[in-house]
Formats: structure tokens, sequence, C-alpha cells
């Protein structure tokens, strides 16, 4: 079986399931093919990429930070057309995302930390200053502050989970971009701009 081209999916007249919430789901999403690994090299890229698009999408656009193999992921199936995604699928869409640093495995827990966020806070093309600038984060601050503080409220990181926050501050850290430490029972960071 073979995937059809995204553009003549889209004269087919089969159900479609073209929302998932708020989120508008994309073509493929309704084609029982994408929902199977497929086994041509080049067929299986295409699956891939488009599912780590899709995935990266979803995930911002919901705020969703953690993925978990073990749970329920609304994305993972499609009712209208009775297909859901294997486990070995889903781990190789996440682990794909993996090596590209798109999102980390914390494979003891079978979760993926989604990182629209974490790469968004790691560019390397010049606007991570912009952006911390933007987001109010500037100079040492407490963790805390990045989920709660004033200068976040109305933005994507207001009310983020703390430990996606920390993995985040970790990977800025290892990258040169961020300083982590700790005062009596505080964390804090410095952000390098």
């Amino acid at each position: 079986c073979s995937l059809l081209p995204l553009e003549k999916m889209e004269n087919n007249k089969i159900k479609k399931m073209k929302r998932l919430g708020s989120f508008e789901l994309p073509d493929f999403f309704n084609y029982p093919p994408y929902f199977t690994l497929q086994p041509v090299g080049a067929t299986r890229e295409v699956q891939v990429r488009v599912w780590k698009q899709l995935i990266l999408d979803y995930c911002q656009s919901q705020r969703i930070y953690i993925v978990s193999l073990d749970d329920d992921f609304p994305l993972f199936s499609n009712p209208v057309i009775e297909r859901s995604l294997s486990r070995e699928a889903k781990e190789l869409f996440l682990s794909a995302l993996v090596t590209e640093g798109m999102v980390q495995d914390d494979a003891k827990q079978h979760h993926f930390t989604t990182a629209w966020l974490i790469c968004r806070a790691c560019r390397v093309d010049g606007q991570e200053s912009q952006q911390v600038k933007e987001n109010g984060l500037e100079g040492t601050m407490p963790v805390e502050d990045i989920r709660s503080g004033f200068d976040t409220r109305g933005t994507e990181l207001a009310g983020i989970d703390s430990s996606v926050i920390m993995r985040a501050l970790r990977l800025l850290e290892q990258n040169g971009k961020a300083a982590v430490f700790k005062v009596n029972d505080c964390e804090g960071v410095k952000f390098c701009v």
C-alpha cells in the first residue's frame, strides 16, 4: 500500500475528521495508510516527515508538553476511519523527533517532552536574545517566575509544567545560553543573551 500524494487526497469523497478540538487536521490524517508504517523507504520518509510536523504543531497549539506512549494521546487515532497508530509507529515518529533534538526522551517512563518550547528557546539563528527580551526574561530570575511571573502572563510560558521548564533550561545550559543555579531552596536562571 502506498501513500497518495496529499493534493490527490483532497479530491477523495471519504469521511473526514477535520478537527481535533480547535486544531485543524491535515488531509493525510484521513487516509488510512498513514496510520500503518510503510515498508518502502521513500514512502516511510514522507510518512515520518508529515507525522513529525503534525505532532509538533498539535502540541504547540494545544500547549501539550509531555506525550506518553502509555496514555491515549488523541492525535494518534482517528475514529472516523477507525485507525490508530501502533506503538511501534508512535515510537518511530517520536524517536525521529528525538534524533533531531526536537523532543527529549525519558525512556524510563515512556514519556517524550515535546520541545517546541525548547527548540524555540535554543534557536541558533540569532533570535534567541529577542525572544528572551520579548518574554521579559532578561537578567537573573527565579525559575518559578518563568511560569508564573508578571512578565510571562499571557505568553506560552505561563503555567507551563515546572519539569518541562527545567528540561528546557538544562538544554539551554548545555548549549551555553543559560546558567541554572540554586540558592537555598530556590532555583534560578541567568540567560546569556
